[in-house]
């Protein structure tokens, strides 16, 4: 659709929402289609996301968002919704993210990276103490088959991308194979909820809210169910931000005391697979939005998210991963230049 005419669109849902008088500005976009707009009249303010169909749906946002709502977590309250034409008003959290409030120097009194990241890992340990009440009817599993067709992204961009040539039946089923075998591994947890992008640039600063409330949730819209350790690997294995070993080693072992998980080595286990998988899916993805999308910013990133996929797979339980990544993207081969 021309742009003119979403604008149209977009205006004649402001007004039909009450908003017709505010003054509209770009927010935020993100590698999705989705764009966000910030609507202001007087002192008020609210946040209008476009997320134009068939592309986006916006349906499981509101769904996820009431939901933690429910639970007690600050999520933006859905103030109209046009799910047909893929319009929201939500309510404006303010520009405190993570990310902005982890560039600040000095940081505010609060706001420092360690106690973010504790309040963050306190918001996981929050939502999966709710067990069964935390997971949503009809949400597919993020598990098994799902976890490695996502991370096929690697193969299927990556090799072409430094190699010239689309990667080889051979080579993707080997790398299924190995995935198959090291998830054949993986310790087992129960279920939770997963908000799957739960890092700084997704989290909101609100200090001016109690306890967990004073970290806000954006981007929860690819909610699925899956292994507890996922969104802990999302917020200390960023791939936009390097934090330092001690603080990851404090964040992961505050979790598991917090979780009470009953076997360390397993969760840590789980948390390297999941780690391994993630940052598989997100090299690829990266290079897919360069190269189909035209949206090179991402790229920036890639030595980082490489240092963290290797090392996850030094951990034994990759072993079989590590053995195909070292044959077929050799260290030469983890470059990209563009």
């Amino acid at each position: 659709m021309a742009e003119p005419q979403r604008r149209a669109q977009r205006r004649g849902f402001a007004r039909r929402a009450g908003w017709g008088d505010a003054r509209e500005s770009l927010l935020a976009g993100d590698a999705s289609f989705r764009r966000y707009y910030r609507l202001t009249r007087g002192t008020e303010s609210a946040v209008l996301m476009d997320a134009p169909p068939p592309q986006e749906d916006v349906r499981p946002f509101v769904t996820v968002g009431r939901h933690l709502g429910a639970l007690g977590f600050s999520a933006p309250a859905i103030l109209a919704e046009d799910a047909a034409a893929g319009f929201l008003l939500i309510e404006d959290l303010g520009d405190d993210t993570y990310a902005r409030v982890l560039a600040r120097k000095p940081p505010p009194p609060g706001g420092d990276e360690t106690s973010l990241y504790a309040l963050a890992t306190d918001v996981l340990v929050h939502l999966h103490g709710f067990g069964a009440r935390a997971l949503l009817p009809g949400l597919t599993a993020y598990a098994g088959d799902a976890l490695i067709e996502a991370a096929m992204l690697l193969p299927e961009w990556w090799l072409p991308a430094v190699e010239g040539r689309p990667a080889t039946e051979g080579e993707l089923e080997s790398y299924r194979g190995a995935w198959h075998a090291v998830l054949a591994a993986m310790p087992a947890a129960r279920h939770t909820l997963l908000l799957r992008d739960f890092h700084q640039d997704n989290l909101m600063w609100l200090p001016q809210r109690p306890g967990i409330r004073a970290c806000g949730l954006l981007d929860f819209q690819d909610a699925q169910l899956g292994h507890p350790a996922y969104d802990l690997v999302s917020l200390i294995e960023d791939a936009r931000r390097d934090i330092a070993p001690t603080l990851h080693a404090t964040m992961l072992d505050r979790y598991c005391v917090g979780a009470g998980a009953a076997d360390r080595k397993d969760f840590k286990a789980a948390f390297a697979i999941l780690a391994a998988q993630r940052h598989a899916r997100v090299i690829g993805l990266f290079v897919r939005l360069l190269k189909r999308d035209g949206k090179p910013d991402y790229l920036q990133h890639l030595p980082r998210v490489w240092r963290l996929f290797e090392q996850a797979l030094a951990h034994e339980t990759l072993t079989p991963l590590r053995v195909w990544v070292d044959r077929h993207v050799p260290p030469l081969r983890r470059v990209l230049t563009t």
